[in-house]
């Protein structure tokens, strides 16, 4: 192989340049994530659709602006805001000329979700039709594009519209095949949107969405009557929080930056995280255990920060350790604030605050509890394998067949006369056959200790070698 790749000249003709729309068709992955066909909320033609909304909740967050009109069909987007309207002479550059645009004057858009000059163009270089159109104390410019280049340079004139901009595109059907944009995808982003910028109102296909009370208005739609306590709703300069506890395990986040929805988390959902613990811990006064503080926590938290550091283009996980240039650390920040504002709160709440205690202690209690009987459960497992056949592993290894850990097969069958019939037929180098004494237990409602009580469960466990699992 080595040989026939030399064989292939490497001298300047192999070296390319590629044009800013070029690169992005090229490489489109880079800046819009996967592809896709619409089928799943994190396609990429969602990622176009929120490039576009983010300029307009930009010009929101600097005081210009408080509708924005959206109407959406199946393949294509056209969105309207009543902003301050991109400046005339720059509309063709701010949507064709890499790293051009507004975001990079931190005066003019101090706390902008889009840094990088890059989303618009993308959204332009991956649309089979794109047009921009901006109105502008009394005067208007509009250009159209397809695939990047522009095919109709419109001149400038007057207008008596409301200062603002246009924007519709559909996209390039030869990179996102068989595409359709679905309603329920872009309405959930546009609840994130209002919730996120209170005095906000989104108008999609007529409908209008509006929240009066921000990440508190988001935790009440995605929880049940299964929390615990009242949502806690506390604001601050740049910061939100909203949290309570529910019944599930886990931890549940909704972490935000500058409205992007960081779905990776990032440093800032790590700092809320830290700091709820530590603010846990003094306020009652005892050294619990981080997982027990934070077992079945549901929150929300939004941060407003100048120049954020995303991880990637798509933005889904924050890298900043700032809040800007020149501001304080982040997680110095968020912990001041949590432990302020948290701590107040748990002072004039008495009731909240005895309910939260309960919640840790019976998660303390739960964990414990737990530790003994997997322990206990583990010295059965080993003991009922010694006497019993349960598995019957296979013999990979990584050198020799070059099979993989992650090529290997485990067939779990009922009872010993249907394991016997497979472990006959199985390919020994890489299936192994586990046999189940009766059905396996549904787990689905039950509490961890019933699970982990299960001897059937634990033999498995035992034999997948994961003891140390958590549910």
């Amino acid at each position: 192989m080595a040989k026939d790749l030399l064989e292939f000249t490497y001298d300047e003709s192999s070296i390319r340049s590629l044009d800013w729309k070029e690169h992005i068709r090229l490489r489109p992955g880079m800046y819009i994530g996967k592809l896709g066909d619409g089928s799943t909320p994190d396609d990429g033609i969602y990622v176009l659709i929120k490039e576009i909304i983010d300029n307009s909740i930009d010009e929101f967050v600097m005081g210009a602006g408080k509708l924005i009109e959206i109407k959406l069909s199946d393949h294509q987007f056209q969105l309207r805001d009543y902003g301050r309207g991109i400046p005339l002479g720059k509309v063709i550059e701010c949507v064709s000329q890499i790293n051009t645009g507004g975001k990079y004057d931190s005066k003019a858009f101090q706390k902008s979700v889009g840094l990088n000059g890059v989303g618009t163009k993308a959204v332009n270089a991956l649309s089979e039709a794109f047009s921009v159109q901006s109105f502008r104390e009394g005067r208007t410019k509009k250009a159209d594009f397809s695939k990047g280049e522009i095919i109709k340079n419109y001149n400038e004139g007057a207008s008596s519209e409301k200062n603002g901009t246009l924007f519709i595109f559909k996209p390039d059907e030869s990179i996102f095949k068989n595409f359709h944009f679905r309603l329920e995808y872009i309405e959930k982003q546009i609840w994130n949107y209002v919730y996120l910028n209170t005095g906000l109102t989104i108008s999609l296909n007529g409908k209008k969405y509006f929240s009066e009370n921000g990440l508190k208005d988001l935790l009440e739609k995605n929880t049940d009557e299964s929390i615990l306590y009242p949502i806690i709703h506390l604001k601050g300069s740049d910061i939100e929080v909203a949290l309570t506890h529910g019944t599930q395990y886990g931890e549940e986040y909704y972490s935000f930056v500058n409205g992007q929805y960081t779905t990776q988390g990032g440093t800032h959902q790590a700092a809320f995280r830290e700091a709820l613990v530590k603010t846990m811990r003094e306020f009652y006064k005892k050294d619990f255990d981080a997982a027990d503080v934070r077992t079945s926590i549901v929150a929300a938290l939004s941060i407003r920060i100048i120049e954020p550091v995303f991880e990637s283009q798509t933005k889904t996980k924050l890298g900043s350790t700032a809040m800007g240039p020149e501001g304080p650390a982040l997680r110095t920040f968020i912990q001041d604030f949590i432990k302020t504002s948290l701590d107040n709160y748990l002072h004039k709440n008495p009731t909240t605050a005895d309910i939260i205690l309960k919640k840790i202690l019976q998660s303390e209690r739960e964990r414990k509890e737990i530790a003994g009987i997997k322990k206990l459960a583990n010295e059965r497992a080993k003991k009922a394998n010694i006497h019993n056949r349960k598995l019957r592993d296979c013999k990979f290894h990584y050198n020799d067949s070059g099979i993989q850990g992650h090529e290997t097969v485990l067939f779990i069958t009922e009872g010993d006369s249907a394991s016997g019939s497979i472990t006959k037929a199985r390919k020994v180098e890489n299936q192994a056959v586990f046999s189940l004494k009766g059905k396996p237990l549904n787990c689905f409602g039950l509490t961890k200790k019933i699970v982990y009580e299960n001897e059937e469960f634990n033999l498995l466990q035992h034999a997948l070698n994961i003891e140390g699992i958590t549910l």
